[in-house]
Order: structure tokens, then C-alpha cells, then sequence
């Protein structure tokens, strides 16, 4: 009995060792292609807010409240949540936009991003206000994350 009690311990160590180190390379092996995990866009009012408090419930009410209310939108935001290679030369968000108004011509909005130590980072594009207005309002969009012009993820609209 007293060489088991030695031994339960030393494999529980070694089980934790070894499901971290497969969690660990699991991760690393989804950061080395690249993924768009969530883009939340957002109109913005005209001073540029998304929202007038930062309760996420405050929030969805104030886009509501743009949505019905165009006239108070400026432009649109895409926050985009993403992982990729840690070692990409240019990593870059790209946003391409298709408008309301008939007869605009679609748009597109590059950002270069920094990539994160570990895991996935947050990276921000705002549209010009000229852009916005041009296109009447957005009706469609796809959010690609690239390495230099090499695609790494995509992300569509529903009506994309």
C-alpha cells in the first residue's frame, strides 16, 4: 500500500503534464492558420459612440436605436476578433463592404493588426464618414484576415 500512495500522485502530474501540453498544441497548431473568430460591427452616432453606457445590454439598445434612426449614424465600426500565425510578415484586416444605395460601388478597408503573445487579439476598423455616406449604408460585408495577400480566414455577412 505504501508504494501505490506514491505512485497515484506522480501519474495524476504526469496526466496534467501531458493534457496541457496537447491543449498547448492544439492551440498552436489553430494559431498557425489563421481563424476570424467573431466580427461584431456597430453603427457609430455622431460622436462617434457605439453605445452611451458600457453595459453590453445598453449597448444592443443603442444600435437598436440607430438602426431606427439613421440619420443619427456617422459611420460603422467591425471589431474583429481573430487569431493567426505569430510569425506573419504583414498580417492585416481586410473589410469589404457593399452599399445601400443603388448603383455604389463596393468598398474596401484595410488595417494592419498586431498579432498577440498567445491566443486571439482584437483589432478595430472604422469606416470614413465619406465611405459611409457614399455607400447609403451597408448592406453586406466580408471580413478576411491576410498575411501579406495571402488569405489566411474569411468571415461573410449572411447576405455576402
Amino acid at each position: 500500500m505504501a508504494g501505490r500512495d506514491g505512485i497515484l500522485p506522480a501519474m495524476r502530474f504526469l496526466t496534467g503534464w501531458i493534457v496541457l501540453l496537447l491543449a498547448a498544441s492544439v492551440a498552436l497548431a489553430h494559431a498557425a492558420e489563421g481563424k476570424i473568430i467573431k466580427v461584431l460591427p456597430f453603427f457609430l452616432d455622431l460622436q462617434g459612440r457605439q453605445s452611451l453606457s458600457p453595459s453590453l445590454f445598453e449597448r444592443d439598445a443603442y444600435q437598436t436605436h440607430l438602426r431606427k434612426q439613421p440619420k443619427e449614424i456617422s459611420t460603422m465600426r467591425f471589431d474583429v476578433q481573430w487569431s493567426g500565425p505569430g510569425k506573419a510578415a504583414s498580417p492585416k484586416v481586410r473589410v469589404e463592404l457593399r452599399g445601400k444605395k443603388p448603383g455604389a460601388k463596393p468598398e474596401v478597408v484595410e488595417a494592419p493588426v498586431k498579432a498577440g503573445w498567445f491566443g486571439s487579439t482584437w483589432s478595430t476598423v472604422t469606416l470614413d464618414k465619406a465611405v459611409y455616406e457614399q455607400l447609403g449604408g451597408v448592406a453586406a460585408w466580408r471580413v478576411t484576415l491576410l498575411d501579406g495577400e495571402t488569405q489566411l480566414a474569411e468571415q461573410k455577412s449572411f447576405l455576402w
